[in-house]
């Protein structure tokens, strides 16, 4: 199993300033290898004897220019350039196979990372060395044992983050306990509604501190261009979205923990969150809420604790169902949280109802009536194991 940790980096000065050189080398190399493939690109449509670009092609290319063109990049790891341009293939292959848009330019700033290979780099206890800089301080020790695959050095407002990756023979967490299945209705007024009755109502971190943000936006806006101000009032700003972005993921973990501990099979809805962006009135609403991330935590947790997670079809009436005698509504409006059955008289909850309903579509998909699986509206994804992110017991703190 594929796991991913991310631990805080606690560098000097001297080892931030490498950092920053060798995430701006691997900016440089990933843009410059985008504009060479298009180039590239557009003469073999020209002249069909030409071959296609391809990242083993331009790594190559790259490595016979760096020293003349781009001496600066000898200063930093030669995992910095080469990784970036290899990561611009997979996008490409994303791209071709209609799983991603196509890649666009890296930004300073916005894109400060860098990726190492597990040869040029070792981890002992709380600290890792990094090729051409030395030992570097870690805020933890590494979770998880196995063979470790790679490393990742990003850098969020003024702090810097690795993420390792680590090949784990054993499931990391233990087994879900013996409380059944469970229904999970998502929702904007309460980020999530169990079929126990259970409703956890969210941070809402964004809406909490949308009137901070927008100050420190107009301060932005107002500073000159290039002056120390501007990157002072930068920095500020970037650590409130970083607090706000740190607020809803430890919520959503300890949401996610908490259902995968206990229940062993989760029913969840395939709900279009992109599609439901548009709608003005909701879109800060929805992603304030983090009902992907909340989806793929509950995915990989689960998988880690030997549960599974069965998702409903996008188009199946859980709201408007009875959950109860199986009455259907043919219409119920956004605003009415309550209705009451035609069909058995019973005052329904709107979304407890639905996550009722969800439950027995997850256990109606896992074991069908003479035992097998597959059976019922649902259906169950295999998913790859996604990187676990760091988790913390701390309640949300607004600042």
């Amino acid at each position: 199993m594929i796991l991913a940790h991310r631990i805080r980096l606690d560098p000097n000065n001297v080892q931030a300033t490498y950092f920053a050189r060798a995430a701006g080398t691997a900016r440089f190399a990933y843009n410059w290898a985008l504009v060479e493939w298009q180039r590239q690109y557009k003469a073999c449509k020209v002249d069909p004897a030409l071959s296609k670009p391809n990242e083993a092609a331009l790594r190559r290319q790259l490595n016979a220019i760096k020293r003349e063109q781009f001496p600066w990049m000898l200063e930093v790891t030669k995992n910095a350039p080469q990784i970036a341009i290899m990561q611009l293939g997979r996008a490409f292959e994303n791209f071709f196979a209609r799983r991603a848009r196509y890649p666009t330019f890296r930004r300073k700033g916005r894109d400060d990372r860098f990726s190492l290979s597990n040869d040029l780099f070792r981890v002992d206890d709380r600290r890792i060395r990094i090729p051409k800089l030395g030992w570097v301080r870690m805020r933890e020790t590494l979770r998880f044992t196995g063979r470790i695959v790679s490393a990742s050095i990003s850098r969020v407002a003024d702090h810097w983050y690795i993420s390792i990756t680590v090949d784990t023979p054993a499931l990391p967490l233990p087994p879900a306990e013996n409380q059944g299945a469970v229904g999970v209705d998502l929702g904007i007024t309460n980020l999530a509604t169990l079929s126990t009755g259970e409703k956890y109502p969210g941070p809402k971190a964004l809406r909490t501190l949308l009137e901070r943000l927008r100050r420190l936006s107009r301060a932005l806006s107002r500073k000159i261009k290039g002056s120390r101000n501007r990157a002072k009032a930068k920095l500020k700003l970037a650590r409130l979205h970083a607090r706000i972005a740190s607020i809803r993921r430890d919520s959503l973990h300890q949401l996610s923990s908490s259902i995968t501990r206990r229940f062993h099979t989760i029913g969840i809805e395939d709900l279009s969150v992109k599609g439901m962006l548009t709608n003005g009135w909701l879109a800060r609403a929805i992603i304030d809420m983090g009902w992907s991330e909340l989806r793929r935590q509950l995915m990989y947790k689960s998988v880690s604790r030997g549960g599974q997670v069965v998702v409903a079809d996008r188009w199946h009436p859980t709201s408007k169902t009875c959950s109860g005698c199986g009455y259907r509504l043919q219409k119920l409006d956004l605003s009415m949280r309550k209705w009451r059955c035609s069909g058995c008289g019973v005052l329904q909850d709107r979304d407890i109802n639905a996550a009722i309903n969800l439950k027995n579509l997850a256990v109606s998909s896992t074991v069908s009536a003479c035992g097998g699986e597959g059976a019922g509206l649902a259906f169950k994804r295999e998913v790859k194991p996604a990187p676990v992110k760091q988790e913390s017991s701390s309640k949300a703190n607004y600042g």
